[in-house]
């Protein structure tokens, strides 16, 4: 399939992808509205949706694609979403002249991406973040309580998950300020208040659900991908020092609480068909309500890149691949809707650190520089235990087909010093 848009076969956004987002244009008072990318442009949705090529499809009166977040999108579910997606593909079709020979509606549809700002694409509900990848739980687990007791008893018989804040779920490009909290170092009696000394990225993947279920009603595995809208790259950022003192007996809390960042593209499931694979044996078998008998994962390659104040370039310092996530997507949805939780358009699941079987595949710092042990060499002779001031952290990933890509982008953001405190609790820190 080719578009008669040029797209380089490196280029995230070919025609087998059209991922959707939320945009403005630079620099002016300008409306939100939803776009796909194709290239390196936006194709405005909303324009598409005013001359009216998705009659028969959608409703001209719901104005879906004028709306300021994909939400009324999401809602209609995956026989609207495929439809939707097969339009777009045909109006963007090499041998399709309805948009290609038509100059005026190309200029008002077609917008180069340089020239707009990308918007939180999703009005994220809820945040559910898992922990769902077995070698980083059992790299976690075997630096805290040891090699025979890596994984908890229950870890390969359920998705672990924890619910987070959605409220402080940034866009790629939002920098982020060191947190401060409580930490108890191993030489102290008591905590201290301080900035994070221990700062960490996660490279994870998000998962956007789309109808969701009523209250009472569980998912069945068997249909809970048609509950997936899209994945998009996450970075769970982490504060290790806050999160050692603050977990026990019930989890993370300030030192998750503070900041996650997700790129701006949402790529829908069906885009990532062409590459399903099978996930990690599952031993033991997992019971019935989370057993799955079709292929539930996908080939997609991941990049964590860092760049230091001191440093030119950007060093690429881990790898991985979303399909040695142990529990899927779909086993996820299953677990989190049994007890008849009601998910929501637009609510967001994380997958948890995605770290494979080599070293270099480790999905943290805490995992890369083994809890400060080994730390990570620099290409400018820098070397790093935790994110410092200054540091920028880049995450990618992609879909490698025959001659092109089904990409995410990429989310950034760059590390700045701690906030000075105010009053009572400036006192405290000092």
């Amino acid at each position: 399939m080719q578009s008669f848009i040029k797209v380089e076969p490196t280029n995230h956004f070919p025609i087998q992808n059209l991922p959707y987002g939320v945009f403005k244009l630079k620099g002016k008072n300008d409306r939100q509205r939803v776009g796909v990318a194709i290239g390196e442009y936006v194709l405005d949705l909303a324009v598409l949706e005013a001359e009216g090529y998705f009659e028969g499809i959608l409703s001209l009166e719901e104005e879906i694609f004028s709306a300021t977040s994909l939400n009324k999108f999401m809602e209609k579910g995956h026989e609207i979403w495929r439809a939707v997606r097969k339009k777009i593909q045909n109006v963007l079709h090499a041998d399709e002249p309805v948009l290609r020979d038509n100059a005026e509606l190309r200029a008002r549809a077609l917008i180069p991406q340089s020239d707009v700002e990308m918007q939180i694409p999703v009005h994220i509900g809820d945040y559910t973040d898992f922990y769902a990848s077995k070698e980083h739980a059992t790299n976690v687990g075997m630096m805290f309580r040891g090699k025979e007791d890596a994984l908890m008893p229950n870890w390969t018989h359920l998705p672990v998950g924890y619910h987070g804040r959605a409220s402080s779920i940034v866009l790629s490009g939002t920098n982020i300020h060191r947190p401060h909290g409580q930490i108890k170092p191993a030489d102290a009696s008591t905590p201290l208040f301080t900035p994070c000394r221990q700062l960490d990225f996660e490279l994870e993947m998000g998962c956007f659900i789309g109808p969701g279920n009523n209250l009472g009603e569980p998912i069945s595995i068997d249909n809970a991908e048609e509950n997936v809208f899209g994945l998009v790259l996450l970075n769970d950022w982490s504060a290790r020092d806050i999160q050692a003192w603050e977990y026990q007996p019930l989890g993370p809390f300030l030192a998750k609480n503070f900041a996650s960042s997700i790129s701006p593209w949402v790529v829908p499931l069906d885009a990532l068909e062409p590459f399903r694979v099978e996930g990690p044996k599952q031993d033991p078998e997992p019971l019935p309500y989370l057993k799955t008998e079709k292929a539930d994962s996908f080939d997609i390659h991941l990049e964590v890149y860092i760049k230091g104040e001191n440093m030119e370039q950007s060093d690429l310092i881990a790898t991985s691949n979303y399909k040695y996530l142990y529990w899927s997507a779909a086993q996820q949805i299953a677990h989190h809707t049994i007890t008849g939780c009601n998910l929501n358009a637009g609510d967001l699941l994380g997958t948890g650190t995605i770290s494979g079987p080599d070293r270099e595949e480790r999905g943290s710092l805490l995992e890369l520089a083994w809890r400060g042990a080994e730390p990570v060499e620099l290409s400018n002779g820098e070397q790093r235990s935790w994110i410092e001031d200054g540091d920028e952290l880049t995450m990618t990933g992609w879909c490698q087909g025959d001659g092109y890509r089904v990409g995410f982008g990429e989310v950034t953001a760059k590390i700045l010093p701690a906030k000075v405190l105010k009053g009572k609790q400036e006192k405290v820190l000092l």
